[in-house]
């Protein structure tokens, strides 16, 4: 059974490599790193708060880091950016309130052991790993509704990293839903799941996700984490995934003034 302190000792580690992809995502986008801090720039989707995501070590590395991190972002013309904190990092809270950031949302921590994950039943799922960044990016914005104009797709424009790997389920023909994974370790780390709006409730998230975690298991992975939207959580427990608290998203927009 998986404690709690390594849930999110985990959860940290994969934020933090996925944030290094998504830093490299774009050809405007940058990596920018303190001491103990680490956060991605995406210029091409300013507003975006997500893909200009920070994830920290201690309250004291965040608080150091901070303003030149503000200044940073601002000289980049970046208009939101937000701070991934495990829920109960009370001094972290209060630090980022203090320079004007508010709690914008608090995704489940997620994971599961892949040891005693049982085979998939793909139900004939038309599926392969040869998902491209543009297909990956295009359904995630139309999943978070978001304008393809300053979205993922202008933030994930080509494949960083060969650690990533990108997945993809067709329904009739069509790419509908789309999975990516991250090896970080021992740890699968299930980033970017979406799926066509118009095609939601007839399980393809579910069976890609397993599909993708049946790779992990048989790369001798032992874990898997993620975060998880409110819509996302039930689909996810179905997979056999716990929540170990939250993961809050500390955000912070330009023109709001600090508290």
């Amino acid at each position: 059974m998986l404690e709690r302190d390594e849930v999110i000792e985990l959860q940290r580690r994969g934020l933090d490599v996925f944030v290094r992809i998504i830093a490299g995502g774009a050809e405007s986008s940058r990596l920018i790193t303190f001491p103990g801090v680490t956060a991605a720039a995406a210029p091409a989707a300013a507003h975006r708060s997500f893909v200009n995501s920070i994830v920290y070590r201690s309250a004291e590395d965040l608080a150091a880091a901070l303003k030149p991190l503000a200044s940073k972002y601002r000289g980049l013309g970046i208009q939101a950016w937000t701070v991934w904190v495990p829920e109960g990092d009370r001094a972290a809270r209060e630090i980022l309130s203090a320079a004007g950031h508010a709690l914008d949302a608090n995704p489940a921590a997620m994971a599961r052991e892949l040891s005693d994950l049982p085979e998939a039943d793909l139900d004939e799922l038309d599926w392969d790993d040869g998902a491209t960044a543009g297909e990956v990016a295009s359904l995630n914005d139309r999943a978070y509704g978001w304008s393809h104009e300053g979205g993922f797709t202008d933030a994930f424009t080509r494949h960083p990293d060969e650690a990533l790997r990108l997945y993809r389920a067709r329904a009739d023909g069509a790419v509908a839903c789309v999975a990516g994974t991250i090896d970080v370790g021992s740890d699968c780390v299930l980033v970017m799941v979406a799926t066509d709006p118009e095609r939601r409730g007839g399980g393809l998230a579910r069976r890609l996700c397993h599909a993708a975690l049946a790779d992990a298991r048989d790369r001798g992975l032992r874990t898997s984490t993620l975060q998880a939207t409110r819509l996302g959580q039930p689909v996810y427990e179905r997979l056999g995934y716990r929540s170990y608290g939250a993961m809050e998203m500390w955000e912070r927009r330009e023109g709001a003034p600090p508290g």
